[in-house]
C-alpha cells in the first residue's frame, strides 16, 4: 500500500499517526528503486513524496537551489539547462526516473565523482522528517564550512532507514559549452601505468572510467571539457601524448553531456555496486573472480574506484561471492542493489562500525518503523 501526500502537513499527520500506531513504514521518492539492496517487508506501507517535487528557491547567481525531495532528477536537469547551470549528480544505472531525496539517501556516486566529487559533496542544506513526524533543517542556502556534526553527511547513504528526507539545497556548476571525448585501448598493464600517471598530472577531466561492454575488452574513456574548442582540443592532445607515451592507441569520438556514460541502460537480473582503493582496480579486473564474470557490463570510475557492474546473464551465486571475497581482500567491498528473487546473497555485509550504526538507527528511530531490514553496514536486520 502506498501513501503519496501532496502536502508537508499531511506527510507529517501520516508519519505522526503512524509512529503512535507503532506501524513499520517505508519511505521512498518516485518508487522505481525500493526493489534495490536488502529486501523490504511487501506488508510495511510506502510514505512517497512524488508530490512534494517545487523548486522552492534558485539563486542562480549563486549557483544553488532548494527543491522539494519528490523533484525528478531529469525535470531538474531541464529546469537547470534553462539558466546554463546541472547538477553534477551520476542518474542511476537502470535508467529510472529517480527524485532528488531517493538519489541522496542511496548515495551511489559515479564517474562524475573524478571531478565533482560524491553525491554528499553537492549537498548544503537538507530537510528532514522524524520517525515521529519531528521535522529538522541542517545545513543553509549559501555555500560555506560548517562548524559541529555535519547531518547531511549522515542521511546521504542512510537508505531512508534513519529519517525521511523532505528538501534540499545543493550546489550547481555551470554548463560547458565544448566537450571532448577520447577512448584509450591496450594492455590493462599499461592502461594503469596511464591512469596512474594521469592522476599525477594537471590534467582533470570529467570523467575517468574503465569500461567494458561484455566483450572482455577493457577501455579508458575520458570526457573533457572548456568554454572553447581550441582549449579543448589542447586537453585531448596532451591526453593523446600521455597515452602514447604508455603505448596504448586512443580514438576521438563524438562529445557527449557529462552525465551521459556512455553505456547503454537496459534491464538485468544483476547489478552490483563496488568500491575499492583506485590503485587496486587493476588487479581487480585480472584476477580469476572477474574473469568468471563472462558476460557482464562494467563501468568504473578509474580516478576514484568506485563502479557498477550488470549482467543479464544467468550467474551463479558462488561467482558473486568468490568476487566480494576478492574485493574485500583489496581492502574494498561488494554491495549488491539487485538480484534475482532465488538467489539469497546477502546485500551487503557486515561493516567494522556496525554497533555505531546501529546506535545511530536507534537514536533517530527508537521503535525501529523505518526500513526494517535496511540498514547501510549492517547484515542482519535489526530487533
Amino acid at each position: 500500500m502506498s501513501h503519496s501526500p501532496s502536502s508537508l502537513s499531511e506527510l507529517t499527520e501520516q508519519v505522526r499517526q503512524w509512529h503512535q500506531d507503532s506501524t513499520p513504514w517505508i519511505p521512498s521518492g518516485q518508487g522505481r528503486h525500493l526493489h534495490w539492496g536488502p529486501p523490504l517487508n511487501r506488508n510495511h506501507p510506502v510514505l512517497s513524496c512524488r508530490q512534494l517535487n517545487r523548486v522552492i528557491d534558485h539563486a542562480v547567481d549563486d549557483l544553488t537551489i532548494t527543491v522539494e525531495a519528490g523533484l525528478q532528477l531529469d525535470a531538474l536537469q531541464s529546469l537547470l539547462a534553462e539558466k546554463n547551470q546541472w547538477l553534477p549528480i551520476d542518474t542511476p544505472r537502470d535508467g529510472q526516473p529517480s527524485s532528488i531525496g531517493g538519489l541522496i539517501a542511496r548515495g551511489l556516486a559515479g564517474g562524475l565523482r573524478h571531478r565533482h566529487l560524491g553525491v554528499r559533496d553537492q549537498i548544503i542544506g537538507i530537510g528532514l522528517m522524524r520517525s515521529d513526524g519531528i521535522t529538522a533543517q541542517a545545513g543553509g542556502r549559501v555555500v560555506k564550512n560548517v562548524a559541529g556534526y555535519d547531518l547531511m553527511r549522515l542521511l546521504c547513504g542512510s537508505w531512508g532507514s534513519l529519517a525521511m528526507i523532505t528538501q534540499l539545497t545543493l550546489r550547481l556548476k555551470p554548463i560547458s559549452p565544448f566537450y571532448g571525448l577520447l577512448i584509450v585501448r591496450g594492455a590493462l598493464a599499461h592502461q594503469d601505468r596511464f591512469r596512474a600517471a594521469l592522476m599525477q598530472s594537471s590534467l582533470t577531466p570529467d570523467r575517468c572510467d574503465w569500461q567494458q561492454k561484455g566483450d572482455g575488452s577493457w577501455r579508458l574513456r575520458l570526457l573533457v571539457n572548456s568554454i572553447n574548442t581550441q582549449a579543448v582540443d589542447d586537453q585531448l592532445q596532451l591526453l593523446e601524448q600521455l597515452a602514447h607515451q604508455h603505448g596504448l592507441t586512443h580514438e576521438r569520438a563524438e562529445s557527449q553531456q557529462p552525465y551521459d556514460t556512455g553505456m547503454a541502460t537496459q534491464t538485468s537480473h544483476w547489478l552490483v555496486r563496488l568500491v575499492l582503493p583506485p590503485a587496486n582496480l587493476q588487479q581487480l579486473l585480472t584476477c580469476d573472480a572477474m574473469a568468471q564474470l563472462a558476460g557482464w557490463h562494467w563501468d568504473l570510475a578509474a580516478g576514484s574506484g568506485c563502479g557498477d557492474g550488470w549482467s543479464t546473464a544467468v550467474t551463479p551465486v558462488a561467482r558473486i561471492t568468490a568476487l566480494r571475497q576478492e574485493l574485500t581482500r583489496l581492502g574494498g567491498g561488494l554491495s549488491v542493489l539487485q538480484q534475482p528473487e532465488d538467489s539469497g546473497i546477502a546485500a551487503w555485509l557486515d561493516a567494522p562500525a556496525q554497533p555505531l550504526m546501529k546506535a545511530v538507527k536507534r537514536q533517530f528511530d527508537p521503535k525501529m518503523q523505518l526500513c526494517r531490514g535496511r540498514l547501510p553496514g549492517v547484515h542482519q536486520p535489526m530487533a
